[in-house]
């Protein structure tokens, strides 16, 4: 019964929502271009667990997935894929075009030597086809309403309180398990030497402490320091002048689109 509520609840959470916006999409030429294997790919959804993952988060980022290049090309997916977690179809191997007319960013772990990145692409491949967190979707599906009082606090942890079981997965939760496979920081807890250390006085060395892997959401390799942003748009030697902008009107709005 768990099982059947739980495929019903994820079709249904899936489907785009008629006449919701995002942000501009970014030309997929640009975004293949841009693309390295070890890059995370965080994405604004359209659909309706897009929009609670975005209220529990207060980000407008509600999917990630991680890049790997040319691997695993027979598990399916485009030269240039990504594998994420999805919710009906499980860990998964797709290509970039996958997520044509959705507004993305890159995140990219500075630093990562080639040895480092294959042990990341490989941890994520060793994981195709296991199933999502069907208990996850029950959870999400509790915060659909318009304004669920959850205090903001509290919104965080929210999201893994499905995700107790170790064999399934979530986008978030894979990546972020990637990436701790390779002791590659986050978000994680940072302490100062001196307060572990009373003696070690004006001490400069902070130590860090990895958080639970199921505690981490998408916006977090956004928000990291350890990753560098990458805007394809401005990637491709953007230049301003070169943009063909629209007559004003006379009432000052910006355009047909104006609210």
């Amino acid at each position: 019964m768990r099982r059947y509520i739980g495929d019903w609840l994820s079709r249904y959470l899936t489907k785009p929502l008629p006449g919701l916006k995002t942000l501009e999409a970014v030309d997929l030429d640009h975004l293949t271009a841009c693309l390295r294997p070890g890059d995370v790919l965080v994405v604004e959804g359209n659909t309706r667990v897009s929009t609670a993952i975005k209220y529990l988060t207060q980000s407008t980022w509600s999917h990630a997935a991680l890049c790997v290049g040319e691997a695993f090309q027979d598990a399916g997916g485009g030269p240039m894929g990504l594998i994420e977690a999805d919710m009906r179809q499980g860990v998964r191997r797709v290509g970039v075009e996958h997520y044509a007319g959705l507004h993305s960013r890159i995140c990219r772990p500075v630093g990562l030597e080639d040895a480092e990145v294959a042990r990341l692409v490989a941890f994520a491949g060793e994981r195709l086809g296991e199933r999502y967190d069907l208990r996850h979707v029950l959870d999400l599906a509790r915060y659909l309403m318009p304004t669920p009082p959850v205090p903001s606090r509290w919104r965080r942890p929210m999201l893994a309180l499905g995700s107790g079981d170790p064999t399934r997965a979530i986008c978030s939760t894979l990546i972020a398990q990637a990436f701790q496979s390779i002791r590659y920081p986050i978000l994680p807890r940072v302490v100062p030497a001196e307060s572990l250390d009373p003696s070690c006085w004006g001490c400069e060395i902070r130590v860090l402490y990895p958080r639970h892997y199921s505690h981490f959401v998408p916006r977090d390799f956004d928000v990291s320091p350890y990753f560098q942003v990458i805007k394809p748009t401005l990637d491709r030697h953007f230049d301003y002048r070169r943009l063909v902008w629209g007559a004003v009107p006379d009432d000052g709005g910006a355009g047909p689109d104006a609210a």
